[in-house]
């Protein structure tokens, strides 16, 4: 059995693979390292554009595509009938959550300023002093998956309250249902979003969303872009009664000429949440435990149906 993996480092950290297995590096989708026949289990690198996405056609005995990404959007719909798209669900709960906790903390302390004057050279003690603190807010989480449990863990020892949201509700778990929102979001000081880019997720938070939150609270969307009217947003944040901290955006990567680059309530980062060092090492463990289980006959984990 022929594999395909974006990464050199790719080979020592898969682990051990049951015998007939071959691995092979594939960095350049123009650059293959053998022929495309046979290669039956996938593994595209991570937040891969258009380019390598169009090589899918191109492999006629694929029969598993194991994405790095938490996220499956740039693939849904483009997967063939009889193969297997599974995400890398787990890898990416501990940097996201970090930074999302990050990305509060930041917003509102109000390091952003803080960084401006320090590039100004200008002790700015009076532009921001005193500051918000995130002891006792409230703080609402849409996208109760495994990235919204480890958000839960690392924000608990802050004394928030907190409120999880989810497709549907789970009370035995204490998570409400999405259709929940309009009573939820008034209360809330912070709203954190972390669901998949779906159908049903695009443009969930629109101008009625966003309108529904509290005056003064912050929006952290460290989802996908488009779940979010950019619109709607940059009017919102415009008006100075909402504060954002993002690190996705629609379009993506953001242009330069675009109003959110400039807007003093508004915390932007490049899409960098679950670029960390300890990436490969946990995303190649879990390619590693697929393999196995492919070679084997098992059913394979995190596979994605419907877009989750």
């Amino acid at each position: 059995m022929k594999v395909w993996i974006p990464h050199s480092e790719g080979h020592r950290l898969i682990g051990e693979l049951p015998p007939g297995v071959t691995v092979e590096v594939l960095e350049d989708p123009d650059r293959l390292p053998s022929s495309p026949a046979g290669v039956r289990f996938w593994v595209p690198p991570f937040l891969s554009g258009p380019a390598v996405g169009a090589l899918l056609p191109e492999l006629p005995d694929v029969e598993v595509v194991q994405l790095l990404s938490a996220g499956a959007d740039a693939w849904a719909g483009r997967i063939p009938d009889g193969v297997t798209l599974c995400d890398a669900r787990g890898v990416h709960d501990s940097p996201t959550a970090e930074w999302v906790v990050a990305a509060i903390l930041s917003a509102l302390r109000g390091f952003a300023p803080l960084a401006r004057a320090q590039a100004r050279h200008e002790w700015a003690y009076d532009e921001v002093a005193p500051t918000d603190e995130l002891a006792g807010k409230r703080v609402l989480v849409v996208g109760a998956g495994s990235i919204g449990a480890a958000v839960r863990a690392r924000l608990t020892p802050f004394e928030v309250d907190f409120t999880l949201v989810a497709r549907t509700p789970r009370p035995g778990e204490g998570v409400h249902g999405v259709d929940e929102l309009p009573a939820l979001l008034p209360d809330a000081d912070v709203v954190v979003l972390l669901v998949p880019l779906t159908d049903r997720t695009r443009g969930l938070v629109d101008g009625r969303f966003l309108a529904a939150m509290a005056d003064g609270a912050l929006l952290v969307n460290a989802a996908r872009g488009p779940v979010v009217d950019t619109s709607a947003l940059v009017a919102e944040l415009a008006s100075g009664r909402l504060r954002a901290a993002v690190d996705v955006t629609d379009p993506e990567p953001l242009p330069a000429d675009h109003p959110l680059w400039d807007l003093p309530n508004v915390l932007l980062t490049p899409h960098v949440a679950g670029s960390v060092r300890g990436l490969l090492p946990r995303a190649y463990r879990l390619v590693g435990e697929q393999l196995r289980r492919y070679a084997t006959g098992e059913e394979l984990a995190n596979r994605v149906v419907d877009g989750y």
